[in-house]
């Protein structure tokens, strides 16, 4: 059993009672605790979720530039990208990270036609995508290989994706967009 005993005689030195040892207390460094806190975020950063900044507008209406967007970088540790999912990946070309839709994965076949996206042969009603100026256009359709996907830009008509640089390895792929960070709620 210990106990601090602080007894000041008029000087301002402690009067100590016999059998009574003073310990005094080692003060940790402030830097310490937030080291930590910023070596967790960091991890967290690289290994569950990230920020990223959209730069073009190939992704418009729903994605705008300069739009941050949350990235989920630990799911596509257990699972392949589905059909659907807005995904970011390294450019192919200039290796910069861009933002795409997937639209047909692995094992399909997808293509536009008239512009609208087709896959497996069915044409799909795409409620999110920018289809101005693609009356008329024809891509594929064209067989998907095996652990690799099909990007497209939601502004088809502006988008480069890979009408342009082809398919998209899953393995290229950082993560899946779940939601924007700014603006709040993302655009109407």
């Amino acid at each position: 059993m210990s106990a601090t005993v602080e007894l000041l005689n008029r000087e301002g030195e402690a009067d100590v009672p016999e059998g009574i040892e003073i310990v005094e207390k080692k003060r940790r460094p402030f830097w310490r605790p937030l080291l930590a806190i910023v070596v967790v975020l960091l991890g967290v950063r690289s290994f569950l979720v990230e920020t990223v900044t959209v730069h073009g507008s190939s992704m418009s209406p729903g994605i705008r530039d300069g739009d941050v967007l949350v990235v989920d970088r630990l799911t596509y540790r257990f699972r392949d990208p589905r059909p659907g999912e807005v995904v970011v990946t390294t450019d192919p070309v200039d290796g910069k990270l861009i933002v795409k839709r997937v639209v047909a994965v692995g094992g399909q076949n997808a293509g536009i036609e008239d512009g609208h996206l087709m896959v497996d042969g069915l044409i799909f009603d795409e409620a999110y995508v920018n289809n101005a100026g693609m009356a008329g256009y024809y891509f594929g359709p064209n067989p998907v290989p095996q652990g690799e996907v099909l990007l497209l830009g939601d502004d088809r008509d502006l988008s480069v994706d890979s009408r342009a640089f082809g398919t998209v390895s899953v393995d290229s792929i950082t993560g899946r967009v779940l939601t924007h960070l700014w603006p709040l709620g993302g655009h109407d």
